[in-house]
Order: C-alpha cells, then structure tokens, then sequence
C-alpha cells in the first residue's frame, strides 16, 4: 500500500482523529509563531467548515494586515496563531469559503493570477491538462514523456494527469506550455469552463473585507522564466489589482510555491514586503525572510484530521 493511500487511511480513522484532537490542545506555541495554510479548489463544504470551526474555537486566526504591522515592527501575534489563504480565485472561495468564514468571523486573503478574471477563453494549464487525461475516449495506452500511461480506467487516467502535471513543472515555461497544447489536442481539447472569480465579483469580495494579493497574470513558475520576466508578471499583477480593485498591499504569492534568489531580489526592489511560498512548517517572526513565508498546502481531500497532522507538524508540545 502507497504511503499516500495509508496517510489517507488513518486520516479517517475515529480514534486517529481523536488523538489528533487531545494532541492539538497541549499546543504551546507561542508568540510571534505563525502558521499559514492555503487553499486552491475546495473539496466537501462540511469538510472545510469543521476545519474553520476548528481553527476559530482553537487558534487566533491573523489578517493580512496584522502580519504587515509584525512586518513593520509595531505588532505581536499572540500564541497559537495561524492565517487561512487561497492561490486563484478560484469560484469557489466566493460560493463555499468566504460564506463559512465570515459565520466565523475569519479573516481572508486571496491571491490573484490576474490574467484571468472576465477571460472565459483563457483557463489554468493544469485545469486543461485534467480535463484533457481525464475526459479522454481513449483507452489505450499513451506515450508520453514520463512513459507509457494506461488509460483503461478512471483511477489511471486521474494517474497520469498527476503524471503529466508534475512533469510540466519541470520544464522552462515556453517548453511547458508547448506540451501542454500538444497534449490536450492529441487528447480532443476538450472544453474546460473558466472558474475564476471575475473582476465585479473581486470587487464585492473587497467591499466585505477580503484582502487581495498579487499571484502574477499568467500564472508562470517564477523560476523557469527569466528572471525580468518573472518580476514584470508579478508588478502587472500588483497594478491590475490596484486598477480594478483599489488600493493593494505589497504582498505576493509564489505560482506553485517555486522562485529563486534573483526572483527574491527582484520582488524587494519593486518594493513587495512580503511573498508566499508553498513550503511547509511555521514562521518564527521576525526574525524571518518576509519573501519566502512558509505556507502549508491543504488539498480538497484534506480533512479535519489532516489539518491538525499539518497543525502538530510544526507545533510547540510541552
């Protein structure tokens, strides 16, 4: 059995979930300790609502601007303290998250490719390339250049989109995309809905206090592109946002989590104070690179136990 399927396993298991439970409450970290976690797409609301209440009845939950005062040296987070953030805009934070955080008085942030709210014939290369492998007729096997993947069943479809995704990551982002297209023509390009919140809706979401951040426009990883470029996708964001939305705070979030030192550089000298990586465990402020924040990655099939495994990973126990 993989390791990921016995991870999921215990996950769901009663007493596992109990334990993890009486684990969370001998948490002792303290001030200025924060852990952040972020979303893209949501799984089950239910889910995401026991993990929200779980952090609201057990954690002090940050703001964005809270983070900045730390930042600035005029601030302290008290103990315990975590911040809940979301990568793309994705239509389902304004449906299922925002409704369920605002019951719990939570605040917010969101992170924009900004290239894509209003544009219906533009849609994330992973979301295309997981409609392509995973819609496809075919049940043959296909080659590919991590090798032949079956398609005979749901689950090796599914397989080979992980496959193939991962793949993408590693190449130079021209080469990538290139692949991409190829694919999911050889595939039958089939049609895949944009889902990105669009600028009005944005501006609702701003109105009733959620922070937005930049994310780039066209959603590159900022390592396998030039570094100039990497730089000029991240301004633009940041000016799109100020444009459509208003006022914006100099914060950002890595495409994927991935940069590089010269990105780093680059995004201090236009004057961003902090950037969001996807790398996991907690941040000891101050003393910290406000350009490389540690967040913990929660995916759709994360439940509650997962959370609090996340939680504990990084926690003070006395």
């Amino acid at each position: 059995m993989m390791k990921k399927e016995v991870t999921s396993l215990l996950a769901r298991n009663p007493l596992v979930s109990g334990l993890m439970t009486q684990l969370t409450r001998l948490d002792r970290t303290g001030a200025n300790q924060l852990r952040i976690f972020t979303y893209h797409r949501l799984g089950e609301p239910a889910v995401f609502e026991a993990q929200m209440r779980y952090l609201a009845q057990n954690y002090y939950v940050a703001s964005m601007h809270e983070l900045l005062q730390v930042h600035a040296g005029g601030h302290t987070l008290p103990p315990r303290a975590v911040m809940v953030t979301f990568d793309d805009a994705y239509q389902d934070f304004a449906e299922v998250a925002w409704p369920i955080m605002q019951r719990y008085s939570m605040p917010a942030a969101v992170f924009v490719a900004t290239g894509f709210p209003d544009q219906p014939g533009r849609v994330f290369w992973w979301d295309r390339l997981e409609a392509a492998a995973t819609q496809t007729e075919r049940r043959d096997e296909l080659s590919t250049p991590v090798g032949d993947l079956p398609l005979a069943v749901p689950s090796q479809r599914l397989n080979a989109y992980k496959k193939l995704r991962d793949y993408v990551k590693m190449l130079p982002h021209e080469v990538a995309m290139a692949y991409v297209n190829q694919f999911c023509e050889e595939l039958g390009n089939p049609s895949v809905v944009n889902d990105v919140l669009g600028w009005d809706e944005l501006r609702r979401l701003a109105r009733e206090g959620v922070t937005f951040g930049a994310h780039t426009q066209t959603h590159p990883l900022m390592n396998r592109i030039p570094v100039g470029e990497a730089v000029a996708e991240a301004v633009s964001s940041q000016q799109d946002l100020a444009r459509e939305i208003g006022s914006v705070l100099p914060i950002f979030a890595y495409p994927n989590g991935s940069f590089s030192q010269e990105v780093v550089d680059g995004l201090r000298a236009e004057g961003f104070e902090m950037a969001f990586t996807t790398g996991p465990g907690a941040n000891q402020l101050p003393h910290t690179d406000w350009l490389r924040l540690r967040r913990n990655n929660i995916s759709p099939k994360s439940n509650l136990t997962m959370l609090q495994a996340r939680l504990l990973q990084s926690a003070t126990i006395l």
